[in-house]
């Protein structure tokens, strides 16, 4: 990622007053239709997410990384950022939550980073109040950069140019996008479903960028965007390729399908810079566990997939003797949750887990934890988030916990973390380059430089 000279794309950071707004479809639609159109579309996403990212990888044709101040560091996102627009005609950037929630916000990506703010706004139940949204959005702190705003589920052309009508600055109006059930984007209860089925996918992804192509900011050709046109400065850190070898001549095995998605493609480049090879295999087609020096048991689904990862007797023998050998296991939320000897549905089912773990899980209808988290080891600080709706009970002692930023560590607040073995487990996601000497460690690598 290093360079010696700042990098030109246009850049738009999509974002809304609140969550449930629809970031996630302008975002992706606005991807689709320029990657349809030919360009290089490079798209990010504000905050710890696993979700949508996989709707905006489909969109854009690329990889979707992680950008956040906190989580990343400024470093690792000023890096990210300039390799993007080296390469790209366009940067797209999905905020999360509101623009001004959360510390950092999306408004503090935007505001360091240059990138044109985009407002979309969940006009369905408004009229001149969408007006005033705007104003407040664009004008609520001094040189935000501005795009415009884009109101979102318009029940008719009257109704758009009612919206239209209430703006104090014409100019921003980026049109109206109608109510459609053809590119609603599927829920449950962690966010958008992305595991569906791929053409149903590709077909919402281009309805909606159909809609979108009927709007000012739809037309918007290459010339025209060449107006939001932003430098990156080159990274002051060098190449994450630089980094100290910490798992050189070791692979790892890594849990991929439907049950273990929640995987950031940074956490995945961090390990292949640092030396591993990693070897892919999946759980619910009960494939065996690959010749590995560590294995990792990533977030996801299981308690959607239970009854066919009980089945999964291969997979589960293969981590059973892998466990035997004494090799490394990192089991990471949905991962910790497999392992361990059972798992109560919302509907109050109990399902086997692989009993490799000592406990049960007990899955609520509200979430159980959300936020950034922090977790300290002897080898550093490893930085990430947690978001679940489970609660898991077992007879181990936690031999750490995580904490909140800015936080003290206590005994009870945070996630714990449980060793088992050589098994690491904990419903912690961790951001791996955050600190490679810890993230190293999980997987048996060197933890001195």
């Amino acid at each position: 990622m290093s360079a010696s000279a700042a990098a030109s794309c246009p850049a738009i950071l999509v974002a809304a007053p609140g969550s449930g707004q629809g970031k996630t479809t302008v975002a992706a639609a606005l991807a689709r239709l320029h990657a349809r159109a030919g360009r290089r579309v490079r798209v990010f996403k504000c905050g710890p997410d696993f979700l949508d990212p996989c709707w905006l990888a489909m969109a854009s044709g690329a990889p979707v990384h992680a950008l956040d101040l906190w989580m990343n560091g400024e470093a690792d996102c000023t890096a990210r950022l300039h390799a993007a627009a080296e390469e790209a005609d366009l940067l797209i950037v999905e905020g999360a939550m509101g623009l001004f929630d959360g510390t950092p916000s999306a408004a503090d990506l935007a505001q360091r980073f240059g990138l044109r703010v985009l407002a979309v706004v969940d006009a369905g139940a408004m009229a001149g109040t969408f007006g005033a949204l705007a104003f407040g959005l664009r004008h609520y702190r001094d040189g935000m950069p501005w795009a415009g705003v884009l109101a979102n589920r318009v029940a008719s052309e009257r109704h758009a140019q009612m919206l239209q009508d209430g703006l104090r600055t014409p100019e921003e109006w980026m049109g109206a996008m109608p109510r459609g059930v053809a590119w609603a984007l599927p829920e449950r209860h962690l966010g958008l479903v992305a595991d569906g089925d791929p053409v149903d996918a590709l077909a919402r992804l281009d309805a909606a960028a159909d809609a979108l192509a009927q709007t000012p900011l739809g037309r918007m050709d290459g010339a025209a965007l060449a107006g939001w046109s932003t430098p990156f400065a080159p990274p002051l850190s060098t190449d994450p390729a630089d980094a100290p070898p910490r798992l050189q001549g070791r692979r790892i095995a890594v849990a991929r399908d439907a049950a273990f998605a929640f995987l950031y493609a940074g956490n995945l480049d961090w390990l292949r810079a640092m030396g591993a090879e990693l070897a892919f295999f999946s759980p619910l087609a009960d494939e065996h566990l690959p010749e590995c020096d560590a294995l990792w048991l990533p977030g996801g689904y299981p308690e959607l997939h239970m009854p066919a990862l009980a089945a999964a007797q291969r997979s589960r023998a293969g981590v059973q003797r892998h466990i035997d050998r004494g090799l490394p296991v990192w089991a990471e939320c949905g991962g910790m949750m497999a392992l361990m000897d059972s798992l109560t549905d919302a509907e109050g089912r109990t399902h086997p887990g692989w009993g490799l773990l000592p406990g049960a899980v007990t899955m609520g209808r509200r979430l159980a934890a959300l936020g950034p988290q922090q977790w300290t080891g002897e080898a550093g600080t490893l930085r990430g988030h947690t978001f679940h709706y489970s609660t898991a009970e077992t007879p181990l002692a936690a031999i750490g916990r995580t904490a909140r930023p800015g936080t003290a560590l206590s005994a009870t607040a945070g996630e714990a973390v449980y060793a088992h073995g050589p098994v690491r487990a904990s419903y912690f996601h961790a951001w791996f380059p955050s600190c490679p000497a810890a993230a190293a460690g999980l997987f048996g690598g060197a933890v001195a430089s």
